[in-house]
């Protein structure tokens, strides 16, 4: 076939003993999650004491957090044992499954906070607000806290992401029950609870769509959003001897394991040992220092080859 194969290593981004980018936020995942199990409990406490729906609604919140950081952590687990003949990349998409069943959970809560939200709008319950007031901001602060821990992870890792989304949710989701219990303490407008349960809904739906959306494309195997095609294509056949090239793919493995693939036509002049060497040397060197690509596959192949091809790529 007069076809070659190399691999060549892009950028890396601190990725963790487990070889995914989660695994490197381990010991902040679990931090995060000792203090949301935490938060979880005086809420609870706390909604039953008030009768404070909004209370209530950031419990629960705070239950799918919980749910979803240990998901999260399992999810890291499983990512971090190797391949094997019948997974030849790992388990490391089970980051991106844990992500997917993340926004489900969240969008199930979503949907009960909004329904039980305009129930008690036509139907307002007395809550005790002064208590409320003190559990919320002890809740948000523990909040900020989890944020500070989980800020740089999110920007590497859908896995970390969802556990930082959901975060934020209650960071905000803290801030309105606390502004709900106050202007029912000033007024005695008993509406202001649930109206801070909708606004908390609210905050939910978008940011996991987002979330459910990015893990959707990973699993569909999309190009990175981060990566243009057109460029790639671009600087490939801008290196000497590459007289063109098909079958071009980039996707995702997990958060951070960008891959690439393609088969790239060659000028006869290279077609022995030594032009073929240097030539994956350059396209190595060229994908790795210019795209966050972190695996990449090439076939280099004569002019002609594709159509010996047919059926077998696309």
């Amino acid at each position: 076939m007069g076809a070659g194969h190399a691999h060549g290593h892009g950028h890396t981004h601190g990725r963790g003993p487990g070889g995914t980018a989660a695994a490197a936020y381990r010991g902040r995942l679990v931090a995060t999650l000792c203090i949301t199990v935490g938060i979880l409990a005086v809420e609870l406490v706390g909604s039953m004491l008030t009768g404070s729906l909004a209370l209530l609604a950031d419990a629960g919140h705070m239950a799918t957090d919980a749910a979803g950081v240990g998901m999260a952590l399992v999810a890291i687990h499983f990512a971090s044992r190797p391949a094997d003949d019948r997974r030849t990349f790992g388990l490391a998409r089970a980051e991106i499954l844990a992500a997917v069943l993340n926004a489900l959970i969240l969008f199930g809560m979503g949907g009960y906070i909004l329904v039980e939200g305009v129930r008690r709008l036509i139907a307002p319950t007395p809550i005790d607000a002064g208590p409320t007031v003190v559990v919320a901001l002890v809740g948000m602060a523990a909040n900020i806290v989890s944020l500070a821990l989980l800020m740089r992870g999110q920007r590497e890792s859908l896995n970390v992401r969802g556990a930082f989304l959901e975060v934020a949710a209650d960071a905000l989701g803290s801030a309105a029950v606390v502004v709900a219990a106050v202007v029912v303490m000033l007024t005695g407008w008993q509406r202001a609870d649930p109206l801070a349960s909708l606004a908390i809904g609210l905050l939910i739906v978008p940011r996991t769509w987002k979330l459910l959306t990015e893990a959707v494309n990973v699993l569909l195997e999309a190009a990175p959003k981060d990566v243009d095609l057109a460029l790639v294509r671009k600087h490939i056949l801008g290196i000497d001897g590459v007289e063109d090239l098909h079958d071009l793919h980039v996707w995702t493995i997990t958060s951070g394991r960008p891959v690439l693939s393609v088969h790239v036509v060659v000028s006869p002049d290279v077609l022995h040992e030594t032009g073929y060497a240097k030539l994956l040397h350059e396209l190595q060197d060229c994908l790795g220092g210019h795209f966050d690509v972190e695996h990449c596959t090439f076939q280099l192949e004569p002019g002609g080859h594709a159509e010996h091809e047919a059926g077998l790529c696309h």
